[in-house]
């Protein structure tokens, strides 16, 4: 149990800048404290006090604004980060290392018993606001962008941004740079980028096809202004 608190505390110096000493941590860091209240009740869960588990639970997500269901699987060294708001489902699975900020949902998409909810490897960063939904899988090293939706199966090593998610190469030129808060400034959406140019192409056109009709209503009227001239009848033999 010592070296578990010990390894919490070292996860959060290695990820937050902020953290300034271990007395800090241990007392102002609602994300330790709501996984520290999580082992509890799992460890009741697994002793089939359900409602003993259950409980303890929602004291934990009234303490820390974190809800964790017991029966949720956490790996070592997870790190929740300010976690206000944080929803873990029942049968969602956290592998080792992984990070998670405010606002985070690892939700199920269905009301059937069995798995529900998604499985994270190892290393898996998910940005704040970002929605995990169904029985996916999530590869090591994955990272989803903040306010993400992600409905379908993560490579490991992808980032996946958008609503839906979508994966973005991350060694392609011009792709997208992963921050757990947004995107790295001064750099494109790719398919925002594609959309917009389409918009500023049909644009274009508007423009052409505007400057084509008024020449065309031009020489129509000067046309009409054109005097007539009469001319005999030819016969041809």
């Amino acid at each position: 149990m010592f070296t578990r608190i010990q390894e919490d505390i070292r996860s959060v110096f290695d990820r937050d800048p902020a953290a300034r000493n271990a007395w800090e941590v241990l007392t102002c860091y609602p994300g330790m404290h709501a996984l520290w209240i999580h082992r509890a009740a799992r460890a009741l869960w697994d002793l089939r006090l359900l409602w003993a588990g259950r409980f303890v639970s929602h004291l934990g997500r009234w303490l820390t604004g974190i809800e964790i269901h017991p029966g949720a699987t956490i790996g070592r060294r997870v790190f929740i980060d300010h976690g206000m708001g944080v929803v873990i489902g029942q049968t969602a699975e956290i592998g080792d290392d992984c990070t998670l900020y405010h606002g985070v949902t690892l939700g199920g998409t269905s009301w059937s018993a069995g798995k529900r909810h998604p499985t994270l490897g190892k290393g898996v960063v998910i940005g704040a606001g970002a929605k995990v939904l169904g029985p996916i899988f999530v590869g090591d090293g994955a990272k989803i962008g903040s306010n993400a939706v992600v409905v379908r199966e993560v490579p490991a090593g992808a980032t996946v941004v958008g609503v839906p998610g979508r994966v973005v190469e991350g060694e392609a030129p011009g792709a997208i740079q992963f921050a757990a808060y947004a995107v790295v400034s001064g750099q494109d959406d790719p398919y925002a980028k594609a959309i917009g140019s389409l918009v500023e192409h049909s644009q274009e056109l508007d423009q052409t096809v505007h400057a084509l009709r008024a020449k065309l209503d031009r020489l129509e009227r000067e046309l009409d202004q054109r005097p007539k001239v009469d001319e005999p009848l030819r016969v041809v033999k």
